[in-house]
């Protein structure tokens, strides 16, 4: 089966790729959802919201910080790099992950539309002015936007917002153009993100999906590999240079 789908693959100039949480719990990425320690007695849910960030900016800011400390000894896997390497492959080639870690442009990929954002990045809370990540954020004085002077924020969607719009009216051009689509390592079950392989495969795109539970999508994948992306992707980029010679 993998070898049909090299095949394919092959043959296409257009691949766009979604990822989720699968392929970075490959590289060991914490959860946040433990049961011990100080965060064990907070949900992401009464953390990751405007509503706590009004309340108390400054504890959301050392979950966020504790979070960052954890994910800086975190780095890609072969599934990252083999994404990274296929973008080098096709004419056209578009990442799409709900993923906030960072992992995708650690591993190299350029060509990456973040639908949550990134845990490394900051953001202006009023005029969302983006800073990157060599703002050092104390949660007791935290630095003002030099545009605007509002506060600081994490650059990622919390649980009530919309997801940005410029990213996600991206991300359904790039389905509704391939001729390629992957669906890694997610469950396919949060909108508007769970669409996107629908869309593909509506507008004529052949649908690959990689990941080691099924998910409501495997039935419908015209390609379902029931494996972990770091040992499958890998050996699909060497099938796909074996058929184009």
């Amino acid at each position: 089966m993998l070898k049909e789908l090299a095949k394919i693959a092959a043959k296409c100039s257009s691949v766009a790729v979604l990822t989720g949480a699968g392929i970075s719990a490959e590289s060991g990425v914490p959860t946040f959802r433990g049961k011990e320690g100080l965060w064990g007695k907070f949900r992401p849910e009464e953390l990751a919201t405007m509503a706590a960030f009004v309340a108390n900016s400054k504890i959301v800011w050392e979950w966020y910080n504790w979070r960052r400390e954890l994910m800086a000894k975190v780095t890609a896997n072969p599934g990252h790099f083999a994404l990274c390497e296929m973008e080098s492959m096709f004419d056209r080639f578009a990442l799409i992950t709900q993923n906030v870690d960072g992992l995708h442009r650690q591993a190299g990929s350029r060509n990456v539309l973040e639908l949550h954002g990134n845990i490394n990045r900051n953001k202006c809370v009023d005029c969302e002015e983006l800073f990157e990540d060599d703002i050092e954020i104390d949660p007791s004085n935290l630095p003002a936007c030099t545009k605007c002077g509002g506060k600081i924020r994490p650059d990622v969607v919390w649980f009530g917002e919309m997801l940005p719009a410029k990213t996600i009216d991206e991300a359904f051009i790039q389905a509704e153009g391939c001729e390629l689509f992957f669906s890694i390592g997610t469950s396919a079950l949060v909108q508007p993100a769970a669409s996107l392989p629908l869309v593909a495969k509506r507008h004529g795109a052949t649908l690959a999906e990689i990941n080691p539970e099924q998910t409501p999508l495997s039935d419908l994948a015209d390609f379902c590999f029931q494996s972990k992306s770091g040992e499958i992707l890998p050996e699909l980029i060497q099938s796909i240079r074996e058929c184009r010679g």
